[in-house]
């Protein structure tokens, strides 16, 4: 069974900085659409960063010019550098990706297509003001 985990949550003041990271097991991330996404109490879950098989990335306008998305395919990891962390990032982080190859992300942020089934453990951030 494919599962993703992600990691590197914690509790920042306002402007700090946070690394996530994601390490799936039985999953290629260098084949696929895979992507940051967010739920914060209350809210409806949302895209925050897809990068796609040719390094092709995409950013949710709210994190744009202070996040970026990354991964390494030799250790089959993606990464999320979240820096000037704001009170409204604050929320649950998971990483997500798409069960097929070789498709492009085509604005999954976004639409969240359905291919998208592969999910694992969330991470926690918070930052405070």
């Amino acid at each position: 069974q494919e599962q993703l985990g992600a990691s590197g949550g914690g509790s920042v003041q306002a402007g700090g900085s946070l690394r996530l990271a994601c390490a799936p097991s039985g999953y290629s991330i260098s084949r696929r659409c895979i992507g940051w996404f967010r739920q914060a109490p209350g809210k409806e879950r949302e895209g925050v960063a897809t990068i796609d098989y040719d390094g092709m990335t995409e950013y949710t306008d709210s994190v744009m010019g202070r996040f970026t998305v990354s991964s390494d395919n030799t250790e089959n990891t993606l990464y999320l550098q979240m820096n000037n962390l704001k009170p409204e990032d604050t929320a649950m982080y998971y990483c997500a990706g798409d069960s097929r190859t070789w498709t492009p992300c085509g604005g999954a942020l976004h639409t969240l297509p359905s291919t998208f089934t592969t999910w694992g453990q969330g991470t926690q951030v918070t930052v405070s003001s």
